[in-house]
């Protein structure tokens, strides 16, 4: 199966309707096919199940997808990283850096998250490059660094999560706001009294944005 082909299958499947909708609920950012996700990854799900037998991540393929216009094209890598995880090697965060940096939003930012977290936890620089991250001037870079340990349970580094925290203490945006609330609120089901008393600390720095959804649970 040629990775390519892809989106011969898609745009087959466009939904002009859809399309007007997915775009309108992007705030008009991107152009959509109009492709639901559970379709989306019912047509590629083969042909990821071949690519992985090549034993190597295509980044021809990754990069195409970020070429072409329509939104569906950068899901269908993020898709694609996923699913070649386990093939990622350290190097490759410098790749991923770009895409997390070129044609920015919220939806591939954070479907990249815990591809960049697994990928951080091969090598001792990992650490380190997440809290570069967490001072860099791009919004979407800070934004992995905050949530890149998320989901990780008693495996959470609490020094480094508080570090980068602490790195976007004082912030007006909103999608940087959210993230750390995001972070608290998913590290509380593990560890409720250290995110408490993390609150506590930080009270009047952290935003009411913030402070609300880390409390969500606690």
């Amino acid at each position: 199966m040629n990775l390519f082909s892809i989106f011969e299958v898609l745009e087959k499947s466009s939904d002009d309707e859809n399309a007007r909708h997915m775009s309108q609920y992007m705030r008009d950012q991107f152009p959509f096919l109009g492709i639901k996700s559970s379709l989306r990854k019912e047509m590629t799900k083969d042909y990821f199940k071949e690519a992985k037998k090549e034993k190597r991540i295509d980044w021809d393929f990754v990069d195409y997808c970020w070429e072409k216009p329509y939104r569906e094209a950068q899901y269908v890598a993020v898709d694609y990283l996923k699913h070649m995880n386990p093939l990622l090697v350290f190097k490759d965060i410098e790749r991923l850096k770009n895409l997390i940096i070129t044609k920015s939003w919220w939806d591939t930012v954070d479907g990249l998250h815990r591809t960049i977290g697994d990928l951080v936890l091969k090598d001792s620089q990992g650490d380190e490059i997440m809290v570069q991250w967490s001072l860099e001037e791009n919004l979407w870079l800070r934004r992995i660094a905050i949530n890149h340990q998320m989901f990780r349970k008693e495996k959470m580094k609490k020094e480094l999560l508080e570090e980068i925290i602490v790195n976007n203490l004082g912030s007006h945006e909103f999608f940087i706001n959210k993230a750390l609330g995001w972070a608290l609120r998913d590290y509380s089901k593990t560890n409720p009294s250290w995110v408490r008393g993390f609150i506590h600390k930080y009270e009047k720095e952290l935003s009411k944005l913030s402070i609300k959804e880390a409390s969500k649970y606690i």
